[in-house]
């Protein structure tokens, strides 16, 4: 399954690793058939596997000395995920997005916390719904909402940290930093016409 592998290479950072994490996937997937339920949903099922494998061999490779392959660093997964077609009904934010460079989108979502990185992959890469990020994960559906939001959140925020330093966008003051939306001036005020002065 393709999808199995693409958030495996996306959670491990390596092609090798992401091998042996499918791998992994399938064996234990293959050895617990027995406790899978018919008519529940199998992809699900599969990524549930393969999150909580990820999760186990991350605790373990806390207790070893860190690897770092940075010539794996191709995978372009958000990019192409928000570039339009063909140029029709493109969005400021979509114009803006092309502007980056792959490498800056992966540094931003490789520099999202796993916890947050997880639940942006699986909803804005992968599609999963809120309700299967929650099985996936074994977390509340409220979770995944705070989580996808946190992570969202984080990503915009690192995104536009890129931008400012390619002159894409200028910097906003520091009281408005942490706001998505710039506020907007106050209009001016509409003359009210005084009655009396009319008769």
């Amino acid at each position: 399954m393709a999808s199995l592998y693409s958030t495996a290479r996306r959670l491990t950072g390596n092609q090798a690793d992401a091998e042996d994490l499918v791998q992994e996937t399938f064996l234990k997937a293959f050895r617990s058939y027995e406790s899978f339920q018919e008519g529940t949903n199998l992809r699900a099922w599969l990524f549930r596997i393969l999150t909580n494998s990820h999760i186990n061999r991350y605790r373990a490779k806390q207790r070893r000395p860190a690897e770092t392959e940075l010539d794996d660093l191709d995978d372009l997964y958000l990019y192409r995920r928000f570039r339009p077609a063909a140029g029709v009904g493109r969005s400021a934010e979509e114009t803006l997005m092309e502007s980056f460079s792959e490498a800056e989108v992966v540094a931003a979502v490789e520099a999202l916390p796993d916890i947050y990185r997880m639940a942006v992959l699986l909803a804005d890469v992968e599609g999963f719904s809120y309700a299967e990020i929650a099985e996936i994960l074994e977390i509340p559906i409220g979770t995944v909402m705070s989580r996808l939001h946190r992570g969202r959140k984080a990503l915009q925020k690192e995104l536009y940290e890129f931008a400012v330093a390619r002159g894409l966008v200028g910097r906003r003051s520091d009281a408005v930093a942490d706001s998505p939306l710039e506020p907007q001036p106050e209009p001016d005020p509409v003359p009210v016409p005084d009655p009396e002065s009319e008769s």
